[in-house]
């Protein structure tokens, strides 16, 4: 079934009833459909055509979110970039990409053929010719480009398919949240060209109503939970432990929350124990990849007592953990992690060689490193490239960082490997405080915790850590700021 037909659908059902708020400014279901009609016709009007692609370049709104959808109904493929990256990462997006055009509120490029400011496209809207737009679209044929986070080097554009992206909608209302409808409210504080924004359609073609923040402060997102009521919203850790932390926490009410959604990173143990106290057991951890989107694992609410763990595959989703010639190994033995399903990217755009490492023997090689446990629960290690070798022993910067996090004080946390004559490698942390902690105290904590081969030698604090546009700490630019030849075989 095209995308286009599940939002006819919902606006045949739904109509009138609030599909999407942003600040002072709503649509129907019917005025969506309506839109994103007008906008698929205006688009193929100035000279586009099926397969061509679209570089979005928009704010979390109302408009945004109905480019995304003309374009899915009119046969074009979408290149979502993030407001927060640098114009460098977007020029290398659009050329990459190859699009055609660039929809944007900011700025222009001389690679796009066809420039579109928000002038433009508000009249292209309110004033596209009307008439369903349906381009069909073949299962297999691109749908959107999604750029890898670039932590392991330059981003890389995977091609997902509208295979993937019935995949995705299909898991998300067979075990994330089946039980939404009519009534229920989507709060997205973080950047729908991201993870929050996948919640979107199952949302809308359920007759849930979502509600969009044009950015997010912790101080905004708590009004809001206060104002929408929401029955579920999705946040990165990060942004999670930032709302635990504002004063105002501690005056909330969420009684229709249901999903406190949460991925892209681990999670702190006390950031999970704080925030169940202040929501409940609501949260919800899923676990996904750019080449596999949001939805390998889920960890339930009622599973947290197992934190630490990704959960378990969704149930459309194969997993196994394999050594280094793809055979699976026993559980409680670690190894890279695979996926097969649905869900999976088409490849990699325009890398052949890459792809062909990537998906091997119709399997998804994703680069983390992971063990199951004797219930099927998946705990994620590292990624592969991320491993720090020293004295022979291989260390897991994540079971350092989660070592950290564990103390109260602790905020951020980011272990990397540092080159050593003696060693190969020495464990090194750089961290970020809610509070004032002493080097000498933090390492006492770790020393009390970890193995000795795994203990942090040296502890640097700073103010924030160096995120991806998504939100995801990057070991890689730590690595680099502290060390010109940090990167070498790591990326």
């Amino acid at each position: 079934m095209e995308i286009g037909d599940l939002i006819r659908r919902a606006a045949a059902r739904f109509g009138d009833a609030p599909a999407i708020t942003c600040g002072d400014r709503s649509m129907s279901f019917t005025e969506f459909d309506e839109a994103t009609d007008r906008l698929g016709n205006a688009l193929m009007a100035r000279g586009l055509r099926e397969g061509d692609r679209v570089a979005v370049l928009l704010p979390n709104g109302i408009d945004g979110l109905v480019a995304y959808y003309a374009l899915a109904k009119s046969g074009l493929v979408r290149v979502s970039m993030n407001v927060r990256d640098t114009m460098e990462d977007h020029e290398y997006r659009i050329a990459d990409s190859g699009s055609r055009a660039l929809i944007s509120d900011r700025s222009t490029s001389a690679a796009a053929e066809l420039n579109i400011g928000l002038d433009d496209l508000a009249a292209m809207i309110a004033d596209g010719p009307d008439g369903p737009c349906d381009v069909p679209r073949a299962a297999e044929s691109p749908y959107r480009l999604g750029y890898t986070g670039g932590t392991t080097g330059r981003p890389k554009a995977v091609t997902l398919s509208m295979r993937s992206e019935h995949a995705e909608v299909t898991n998300y209302l067979l075990d994330l949240v089946p039980d939404i409808g009519p009534g229920d409210v989507m709060l997205h504080a973080a950047p729908v060209t991201h993870a929050s924004g996948s919640f979107f359609l199952p949302h809308l073609i359920r007759g849930a109503h979502n509600v969009v923040l044009p950015s997010f402060t912790p101080g905004e997102y708590l009004e809001e939970l206060q104002r929408s009521r929401p029955t579920a919203t999705f946040l990165v850790p990060t942004m999670l432990a930032m709302v635990l932390d504002h004063p105002g926490v501690t005056e909330v009410r969420t009684p229709r929350l249901r999903h406190l959604c949460y991925g892209a990173s681990p999670i702190a143990p006390t950031t999970v124990e704080r925030a169940e106290q202040v929501f409940g057991k609501v949260l919800a951890q899923t676990y996904g990849q750019s080449e596999a989107p949001m939805t390998i694992t889920l960890l339930r609410p009622d599973e947290h007592d197992r934190v630490g763990s990704a959960g378990r595959p969704y149930s459309m989703i194969e997993v196994r953990v394999v050594d280094e010639d793809d055979r699976e190994v026993p559980v409680g033995t670690s190894g890279e992690v695979v996926v097969r399903g649905q869900i999976l990217m088409s490849g990699y755009w325009n890398r052949p060689e890459e792809t062909a490492h990537t998906l091997r023997h119709g399997w998804l090689h994703t680069g983390d490193v992971g063990t199951f446990d004797d219930d099927g629960f998946l705990y994620l290690l590292d990624r592969k490239n991320d491993v720090i070798i020293s004295g022979g022993f291989n260390v897991y910067p994540r079971e350092v960082e989660d070592c950290l996090l564990g103390h109260p004080a602790v905020r951020e946390a980011a272990v990397i490997g540092l080159p050593d004559e003696r060693w190969g490698e020495v464990v090194h942390a750089v961290v970020a405080t809610r509070e004032p902690i002493t080097a000498d105290t933090l390492l006492g904590w770790a020393r009390e915790r970890l193995a000795g081969y795994k203990r942090p030698r040296s502890v640097i604090f700073s103010d924030d850590l160096p995120k991806s546009s998504a939100g995801k700490i990057l070991r890689r630019a730590v690595r680099d700021q502290l060390s010109p030849a940090g990167s070498d075989g790591k990326d």
